[in-house]
């Protein structure tokens, strides 16, 4: 696995169907095996691999994937077939399909890697959670602050117009003889 894997594994997983996923091109990489074979081996123990663990992408998903160039295109010399894509609990199954040394050392770069993404998403739901509180208090205050505002706005143009109005009663003229 590369010096950075767990920044490398997390910049690789999409989300798709609302899960957190791995392509198996990426995985067959880390592996160090082709894709066809990675799925080779899933397909011949596919009873492990519920919908949950591992799917194929529709032709909508794999365009989509595609448009973001996540996969190359088939007119670009990538894949002919749609992938499969494995969630957390697929390649944890991986690592007992493959029975490598090497599939036991990515499948625990892989399982750091969700779990430091987790840990993450908890970190980051704490620190909105926060936000939120701080929100309200200060709007509370910001909406105090705008009371005094309107306030004296009001009583300075209550002090304008009472001394640009005009004056009622009569204007007494000194003649100078």
């Amino acid at each position: 696995m590369m010096k950075n894997s767990l920044q490398h594994i997390a910049a690789k997983v999409n989300i798709i169907r609302g899960m957190a996923v791995l392509l198996d091109s990426d995985l067959a990489l880390w592996y160090e095996v082709e894709t066809r074979v990675l799925n080779q081996a899933v397909k011949r123990n596919i009873d492990r691999f519920p919908d949950d663990f591992m799917f194929q992408l529709s032709k909508d998903e794999t365009q989509n994937l595609i448009s973001q160039n996540v996969i190359s295109s088939a007119q670009h010399g990538g894949r002919r077939k749609l992938p499969f894509v494995f969630t957390e609990q697929g390649v944890s199954m991986l690592s007992s399909v493959l029975r490598s040394q090497k599939a036991i050392a990515v499948h625990i770069a892989i399982m750091r890697a969700f779990v430091a993404m987790r840990q993450h998403a908890l970190n980051y739901e704490a620190l909105a959670t926060a936000l939120k509180t701080l929100e309200g208090k200060t709007d509370h205050r910001f909406a105090e602050v705008s009371k005094v505002l309107d306030a004296l706005l009001e009583q300075k143009q209550q002090q304008d117009d009472f001394e640009h109005r005009q004056r009622i009663g009569f204007k007494s003229m000194l003649l100078n003889t």
